[in-house]
């Protein structure tokens, strides 16, 4: 039975916070909110946790193509290839942000995203998701909570989440209403190339 937890989204309670760190560290899944939608996610150093997510997921880990959640940019020479200039300067006006950013793996990515040649980097707009991580001291992995409702696809309200996935997951953050439209993804490896349409309109940080 999962945990629920309520965190003010403008101010996260740090208590609430570290209860989550120790959940995520303890291998769980949690429910989050992001300036998207409700995503779910677990540490991306956890090998167990990452297969739990990708058994969530209905796929098997090494097809998974989770995105890395991030406070800020300062994973990034960690977890990619180095960047030019021109697309440094683009990722620091869209981020935080609605966006998900494809670049080139490096090879210090964590055991579970070994072989994978590119990865989706996230910095959410959204106070909660930046704390955990922060307090985490490692991104978190994540993919969005996709709906069966054929008319709504993703799930906004986090009362009817935590009805739906609380024998599922080991917690869900209740921040209030999420959004119903995902994360733009653009592909940054070779120019900028959007990959799915989505909240962000990359034409603004170009």
């Amino acid at each position: 039975m999962a945990e629920y937890i309520r965190i003010h989204p403008e101010n996260p309670q740090e208590k609430a916070i570290e209860q989550v760190v120790k959940i995520l560290q303890n291998g769980g899944l949690v429910i989050y909110p992001s300036d998207t939608v409700y995503g779910i996610g677990c540490d991306i150093t956890n090998l167990k946790a990452m297969e739990k997510l990708a058994r969530f997921k209905g796929i098997k880990l090494d097809k998974a193509k989770f995105s890395i959640v991030c406070n800020d940019l300062s994973h990034l020479s960690q977890y990619t290839l180095p960047i030019d200039n021109g697309t440094f300067k683009i990722l620091k006006r869209a981020l935080p942000g609605p966006f998900t950013f494809v670049m080139n793996a490096s090879r210090n990515l964590p055991t579970a995203y070994k072989g994978k040649k590119t990865v989706g980097i996230r910095v959410p707009d959204h106070l909660v998701p930046r704390a955990i991580v922060e307090k985490l001291g490692n991104p978190i992995a994540s993919t969005s909570i996709h709906d069966d409702d054929e008319i709504i696809e993703y799930t906004t309200d986090p009362e009817l989440i935590f009805e739906k996935w609380e024998k599922l997951v080991d917690a869900v953050i209740d921040s209030g209403y999420g959004d119903n439209v995902a994360s733009t993804v653009v592909d940054m490896i070779d120019g900028v190339e959007v990959l799915r349409q989505g909240k962000g309109d990359i034409e603004d940080f170009l």
